[in-house]
């Protein structure tokens, strides 16, 4: 018996199949929080900051930008510094520009910077629906905790019921909070509400 290949419509043969694997690490956080996700390298730079809120933990609703090597790009319906150009106008594998590595930048306020490493390029022969989480360690902190310092006071807070803001902090954050915790299936199903 022989095994039949079937060909992928045509439709499907105009959109890139060229996947980037990308691990998004968040700098300055102990014990790193970190995931590795997979995108089509055609996706554009607006679309690609709602897959990093969702496979990272992140609500949204901050500012953010994208720093690469010669260029930053940001939203364009905010007033943007000089320089900064429109990020739905560009798309990954134009942004890289053949680098290897680029920053994110969401919240201002927090300044939670990512550092963001492209691990390989991948063709999978069809394109991506979605982008995939792939893996990753570490809860993502909360939003508006004050940035890298507040992050380690409020995890210092809640793992000591001696600390005065124990309870108050406990209370912020909805009763529980597991640094450690990290579900790549929840990551998974808010991704899969993003269509690419």
């Amino acid at each position: 018996m022989t095994a039949q290949l079937f060909k992928l419509p045509s439709k499907n043969r105009s959109k890139s199949t060229k996947s980037y694997q990308l691990r998004v690490e968040l700098k300055s956080v102990k014990p790193a929080v970190w995931r590795r996700i997979a995108v089509p390298g055609t996706i554009k730079l607006s679309k690609l900051h709602h897959i990093l809120l969702a496979a990272m933990g992140w609500q949204g609703g901050h500012l953010h930008e994208f720093i690469f090597a010669d260029a930053m790009y940001g939203e364009a319906q905010v007033e943007m510094e000089p320089g900064v150009e429109d990020e739905s106008r560009v798309s990954l594998v134009k942004a890289m520009d053949g680098a290897s590595s680029f920053t994110w930048i969401y919240d201002y306020g927090d300044h939670w910077e990512h550092k963001i490493k492209v691990e390989r390029i991948v063709d999978l022969g069809v394109p991506l629906d979605t982008a995939m989480c792939i893996t990753g360690r570490n809860a993502c902190p909360p939003e508006d905790v004050g940035g890298a310092p507040g992050y380690e006071e409020f995890v210092d807070a809640i793992r000591d019921p001696a600390n005065p803001e124990h309870q108050t902090m406990l209370e912020w954050c909805g009763g529980a909070f597991d640094p450690s915790a990290f579900d790549p299936f929840a990551a998974q199903q808010r991704l899969d509400e993003i269509k690419l």
